[in-house]
């Protein structure tokens, strides 16, 4: 049965390469917002099956990659604090700041520890009543909802012992941001289909028209994701700038609202700066006054505030620019040799949905090298 699903994808991944270059006629550029969909499109080399009028570049679709080194900084900085247990997703753990990664402060003994879900944490906060477990909570939308549900869940057991430090953020705000720059070449969106599971797909309905852009929500497996190309394809080409979705068989167009709703009671949308791109109004999301004790960034705020302004960029990394899709991972001078997975310079080297981590993965080690 294997073998007939691969050749059945292998037929219709043709078929839809074959329709795209048929379709287009003249060059577009166009964008997908998600590291699943970058890495499938690196790994399968499915950017070798369209014409050369379509150009596909990568944006900023891993949460990780995005969050600021400052963030970064106070985790390490938190887990490196007595009496503290820092629980992080696995992902985030050699994501490099200014001052190391929780990796290397786990190395030199902080209580460091991998969850695979938040209310992995809760148990850890139920089982240490004399320890604080703080929890770095990153991601798009579709892991706030969980987050969320661990915040109502301490606070319905009366921990006292258990705060996020919240890095998420949200896609349409980047996206706008992308749309509104001077230097911006995007003209159609692969959008992510795991946050518009959680989300829909409404609120895109104002970026297309405020922009003339068209955008469709599309999965992650190589069809899904050709597939996206050719209904973008065919709708640059008509001059339509609609929301479509692709990825029928897990997006509807009002998304869970049950998610949404655990969510708009935790967080709020706030002004969250973007490594490599810069602060963006309400693109981030921070924890409610009413969940307060539950939020890091004030139970700890005067030992944060004790280190001062944070730190900058490493100034070789060009990671902002890949994050915007104004530049190629292999185009940066550091790829490759003073940037590898194993010493990053920058977070989309190291992290699994990462534009850089796929280039150096399935296309080469060495810049220029194809």
């Amino acid at each position: 049965m294997k073998y007939v699903d691969e050749f059945r994808d292998r037929t219709v991944a043709t078929a839809l390469a074959e329709r795209i270059k048929q379709t287009v006629t003249r060059p577009w550029t166009v964008m997908e917002v998600c590291g699943g969909q970058t890495h499938s499109i690196v790994r399968f080399g499915l950017d070798s099956l369209l014409p050369k009028d379509l150009t596909l570049v990568h944006g900023p679709g891993c949460p990780v990659c995005v969050t600021p080194i400052g963030l970064i900084d106070d985790a390490v900085r938190l887990a490196r604090q007595p009496g503290v247990m820092l629980c992080s997703f696995g992902d985030m753990l050699r994501v490099p700041g200014s001052q190391g990664d929780l990796f290397g402060a786990k190395a030199a003994g902080a209580d460091v520890r991998i969850v695979y879900s938040p209310m992995d944490a809760v148990e850890l906060a139920r089982a240490n009543p004399d320890r604080e477990i703080v929890c770095f909570a990153v991601g798009f939308e579709t892991t706030a909802p969980p987050w969320a549900m661990a915040v109502v869940q301490a606070k319905a057991s009366k921990l006292t012992n258990f705060s996020l430090l919240v890095a998420h953020v949200l896609v349409p705000p980047a996206m706008e941001a992308i749309l509104s720059s001077p230097q911006n070449r995007i003209q159609g969106f692969l959008a992510a289909g795991h946050v518009c599971t959680v989300m829909g797909y409404e609120e895109y309905n104002a970026i297309a028209q405020k922009y003339l852009v068209p955008i469709v929500v599309t999965g992650f497996e190589p069809v899904d994701v050709l597939e996206g190309i050719a209904m973008l394809a065919g709708q640059l080409e008509a001059g339509r700038a609609e929301v479509e979705n692709q990825y029928i068989r897990s997006v509807s167009r009002q998304g869970n609202r049950q998610a949404q709703a655990i969510v708009d009671e935790v967080f709020e949308p706030a002004l969250r700066a973007w490594r490599g791109i810069g602060a963006i109004p309400r693109s981030g999301l921070q924890i409610r006054s009413t969940y307060a004790e539950f939020d890091a960034s004030v139970r700890f705020r005067d030992v944060l505030a004790s280190y001062g302004p944070a730190a900058q960029e490493d100034p070789e990394c060009q990671s902002g620019l890949v994050l915007q899709g104004l530049l190629k991972p292999m185009d940066c001078p550091a790829f490759g040799s003073k940037c590898t997975p194993e010493r990053p310079l920058g977070a989309p080297m190291v992290s699994s949905e990462g534009a850089c981590a796929a280039y150096y993965r399935y296309r080469g080690t060495v810049r220029g090298k194809a």
